[in-house]
């Protein structure tokens, strides 16, 4: 077991950084190569298919950066709350509609920031729990003040969510644009005050985030 990092705040805004950068940078180079084959297609022929290729990455690479943007950023700092009713919007587009089903079973209201933060982050942690799509459900139980968050994640070859277990479990990977997102759900949720666990239920993995 190695000892647990503690990275500068210039280290961890520049892990983030590259973590942002690698998520969006795929969309961003395929709107480039649909852009290229527009520009090539004299006869309009593959336009179509163009045209669509650029419309959905273009909002992949959106709903990225506005999750992005909460989960890791500054958002809503004129404020000490998040409404959980943009979390649930937040959380849609980024989980899509393809591989992962999103069950959100949490009431709207207002939480304050940096717990809603860490609800957003178990819902990116939990898309690493299901490798092969599956469903991933929401709840929470108590006010929005002393909420506890559970987090179920349901499908084949369901698995703990990767290196946020060995977070949780007290190792060290190195940090880097892989590991980081796990990384930054962990030191939010001790910042709240809030123990993780993660558990099996039959076929299915358990994101628990309890206050202590």
């Amino acid at each position: 077991m190695g000892e647990l990092p503690r990275p500068t705040d210039l280290e961890l805004a520049a892990l983030i950084s590259s973590k942002i950068c690698h998520d969006v940078i795929g969309p961003v180079g395929a709107i480039v190569n649909g852009l290229e084959i527009l520009e090539d297609d004299e006869g309009g022929e593959q336009r179509s298919y163009a045209l669509d290729v650029i419309r959905n990455v273009t909002q992949q690479a959106s709903a990225r950066l506005q999750f992005a943007r909460f989960a890791f950023g500054a958002a809503g700092s004129a404020g000490a709350s998040i409404d959980l009713g943009t979390a649930e919007q937040l959380s849609r587009g980024f989980v899509g509609d393809a591989k992962h089903k999103l069950v959100w079973r949490v009431p709207h209201g207002y939480m304050p920031k940096d717990r809603a933060k860490l609800l957003l982050n178990l819902v990116a942690s939990a898309i690493t729990a299901l490798p092969r799509g599956g469903e991933i459900e929401v709840t929470m139980d108590g006010t929005f003040e002393t909420a506890n968050f559970l987090v179920r994640c349901r499908g084949t070859s369901a698995r703990p969510p990767q290196y946020l277990s060995d977070f949780v479990g007290g190792s060290a990977p190195q940090l880097d644009a892989m590991t980081i997102q796990a990384y930054y759900t962990w030191r939010l949720a001790g910042s709240v005050g809030m123990q993780l666990d993660i558990a099996k239920d039959g076929s299915d993995v358990l994101l628990k985030a309890t206050l202590l």
